[in-house]
């Protein structure tokens, strides 16, 4: 029987951490590990932006991440276990509620109806992880990244706070089967003891 478990929250969140301390742990040898769309992506410049300016643009770059998708379940077709995600389906659909809100786009239904007619993982359980925005912006200060980049779009109050609505707000519908939010305040031993928990809970289910 197959299982997926998806891990959501803002950048800098530590879901991808978590994720690489679970794949140490015994029981999880023979899981199946997907990482974060933008690691399948080899050139940074052809990463969508996330500031997108249009409606047009913000579709363009949910196909773009939608065809990364569809490369994970031509990958996950033949496993019959456990499959873990680094983000899904749900993430292009949070971020395209935030623009819309943001900006007027408008596009989340329309996005809502294409990931139901094309080719996806549906978690039956997302763990999304919630992170206060000073922390964010502090484990980046940390990374050494603030330098190189001083703005950051995905760390914008305002974006933040939309997308995290998507999730904890059950209005939202995302398309995960069941989703839990916990603290990820806590240093990354911490947050990758919570995900190891309710992960190895869900998996048992």
């Amino acid at each position: 029987m197959t299982v997926i478990l998806g891990t959501e929250g803002p950048s800098y969140g530590g879901k991808t951490s978590a994720l690489g301390r679970l794949k140490r742990v015994p029981a999880m040898q023979g899981v199946m590990f997907f990482p974060c769309y933008v690691k399948s992506i080899p050139r940074r410049e052809d990463i969508p932006t996330p500031s997108t300016q249009s409606a047009d643009e913000q579709v363009e770059a949910f196909m773009t991440f939608m065809e990364i998708e569809a490369a994970r379940v031509h990958s996950a077709a033949e496993h019959n276990g456990l499959i873990v995600l680094d983000r899904t389906v749900d993430t292009l659909l949070a971020h395209a509620h935030a623009m819309d809100e943001m900006h007027g786009f408008g596009v989340l239904p329309e996005l809502r109806s294409r990931v139901e007619k094309m080719p996806h993982l549906r978690p039956d359980y997302t763990l999304y992880l919630d992170v206060a925005p000073e922390l964010l912006h502090l484990r980046r200060k940390v990374a050494g990244h603030h330098e190189v980049e001083p703005e950051y779009f995905l760390h914008d109050p305002v974006f933040l706070g939309h997308f995290r609505d998507y999730f904890c707000q059950p209005a939202r519908r995302p398309v995960a089967g069941e989703v839990a939010v916990a603290s990820g305040d806590g240093d990354r031993q911490e947050t990758a003891a919570v995900v190891q928990a309710l992960f190895t809970y869900w998996a048992g289910r």
